[in-house]
């Protein structure tokens, strides 16, 4: 029985709930959850619905990029409206046609060629993009900045899928395009950001062009663990000229002890 709730019967894996936040282990009530359980996961499915519909606000967004320094362009996909873009994945995967003639009277006039063009869309979470695109930019800057990369300005969109970052890239004759986004809320993180880049964008790209690093945010992947491993891709990519399968992932984590065993606690004598 547990200490706190004489009526709840402890799970005997109990124990390792201290290493995920997965709902394991979560005892019983007779032959129900406990009310404890039942609530928590209501709650956690009711803020995965909200961080899908919640406006990105991208006034606000591009201010404080901008106060830190950065040039912002906001665009908007082909998806007018939250309900048309969650019904009509190809919409969020093109610009409108105001905004690709934005990109292309901008280009125009620079006649520049990038090395990079970041975008951050807001996916399926705008609530990971506002909590987590900032400080993660900021990381990956201090990676950045020593090697003089040619950055093309910050392009922040509207109701945005991932292969959307080809044509803003394409448009912007960056040599490559990494695209933050808020990843499909789970019921333990609605405030996932993911980021996936590609090597010479161009319209028509799919998946296996791309490389994706997930579940960016404090809970998570770390922002200095993720800038460590896109910088790591980023440089590959320049060099090899390549993205997607092609290229792995071949960073081990800074603070990882590679070397050590790992432990099995099945195998493991009490």
């Amino acid at each position: 029985m547990s200490d706190s709730n004489p009526t709840v019967v402890d799970n005997p894996w109990q124990a390792l709930r201290q290493f995920t936040a997965a709902r394991i282990a979560l005892g019983r009530s007779g032959v129900s959850l406990p009310t404890s359980a039942q609530l928590e996961f209501q709650l956690a499915h009711a803020r995965a619905r909200d961080a899908v519909h919640l406006a990105l606000d991208t006034r606000a967004l591009s201010q404080a990029l901008s106060d830190g320094g950065d040039t912002c362009i906001t665009l908007s996909s082909a998806a007018e409206t939250r309900d048309i873009y969650l019904q009509r994945p190809d919409l969020g995967r093109r610009l409108d046609a105001a905004s690709r003639s934005a990109l292309q009277e901008r280009q125009h006039d620079s006649e520049r060629r990038y090395d990079l063009a970041i975008v951050i869309a807001d996916g399926l979470s705008a609530l990971a993009i506002e909590q987590n695109a900032q400080p993660f930019l900021n990381a990956l800057k201090q990676r950045l900045l020593p090697e003089h990369w040619t950055l093309a300005p910050l392009a922040i969109v509207r109701q945005g899928r991932v292969a959307i970052g080809d044509e803003v890239g394409e448009l912007l004759g960056a040599k490559v395009v990494v695209v933050l986004i808020g990843e499909r809320p789970g019921l333990s993180s609605p405030d996932s950001m993911g980021l996936y880049l590609t090597w010479a964008p161009r319209v028509g790209l799919t998946d296996e062009s791309r490389n994706c690093i997930s579940n960016v945010r404090p809970a998570g992947l770390s922002y200095a663990e993720a800038a460590y491993k896109l910088h790591y891709l980023l440089t590959q990519a320049h060099q090899r000229q390549l993205s997607g399968v092609q290229l792995k992932d071949e960073t081990a984590s800074e603070h990882a002890k590679l070397q050590q065993p790992e432990r099995n606690f099945l195998l493991e004598q009490r």
